[in-house]
């Protein structure tokens, strides 16, 4: 897909970081807007900035772990516009540790959003899609932590892993039905967002330092290295878009990644461990 003027967006995690700038770059595009985002201050914060940039758009706040919350955001994009182009499933949050001592709340919140969000985007649009025919795009939004592992990061690293299974899975199945509709899985490296801060959003009691030292350990890490080293996220955004553009599955925004993805694939021929890393 190469045009998008006149065309409709939705991105989840709109209000924040990677999807803000998303939200933005379609506005730039010349596209009509839906924002979601659980957060409601900055979903209505972010729906004046993409407005003010000129274009037609609504706001929904959504929790995108919640399957009742996506499926009505896919009806308001419907209503409101009647069709839908470009589904960016971004939004996402952090939840570091060790494998053994993060609670079951910590996995169930993480898998969530990042996992179960996906899916549940999936399985509200899709079928939408492939009725209203013509081409249209999904951006799943995963992690260069989705293809390298770390330790003391469990629980993010493994939802991560697993949305782009879950990318690479769709994109097949969509192919084997002959489906006019393009995949693609954006793995960041380190961008400009508030990621390291992602448990404000937290329905539950988040850990505290002292039952999960390891979580701020790492989140503290992430932090410093995003705000020093991170991309920021409107050109993030400008990547995504020449890369639908062009057709590619894999979207990534760090220069490391081909390295990276030849040390772990050496050690996996090898029968070893891969390395672990970090995503400079």
């Amino acid at each position: 897909m190469d045009d998008f003027a006149g065309r409709v967006a939705v991105i989840t995690g709109a209000a924040s970081g990677i999807g803000r700038g998303l939200a933005r770059h379609a506005a730039r595009e010349g596209m009509r807007v839906v924002l979601a985002d659980v957060e409601a201050a900055a979903l209505d914060d972010a729906l004046s900035d993409v407005a003010g940039l000129g274009a037609d758009a609504i706001g929904v706040r959504t929790d995108v772990s919640h399957e009742g919350d996506v499926q009505a955001l896919a009806d308001a994009a419907y209503e409101r516009f009647g069709a839908v182009h470009l589904l960016c499933n971004n939004a996402g949050v952090f939840q570091a540790g060790v494998v053994w001592q993060r609670t079951q709340a910590d996995w169930d919140w993480v898998m969530g959003v990042n996992l179960w969000g996906i899916l549940h985007g999936i399985r509200a649009f899709v079928p939408r899609l492939l009725e209203q025919g013509g081409e249209a795009h999904i951006v799943n939004t995963a992690s260069m932590a989705g293809m390298m592992s770390v330790a003391y990061s469990g629980p993010y690293v493994v939802s991560k892993f697993a949305a782009a299974a879950l990318t690479e899975c769709l994109a097949h199945d969509l192919r084997a039905h002959g489906a006019s509709i393009g995949v693609s899985c954006l793995v960041p490296g380190y961008v400009d967002t508030r990621i390291g801060d992602s448990t404000r959003n937290r329905p539950d009691e988040p850990p505290s330092e002292v039952t999960a030292p390891d979580h701020h350990f790492v989140a503290q890490i992430l932090k410093d290295q995003t705000a020093a080293q991170g991309r920021h996220p409107d050109e993030v955004a400008a990547i995504v878009f020449d890369a639908v553009r062009a057709g590619q599955f894999w979207i990534p925004t760090s220069d490391g990644y081909e390295p990276l993805l030849r040390s772990r694939a050496d050690a996996l021929l090898q029968r070893a461990l891969p390395a672990t890393t970090d995503f400079t």
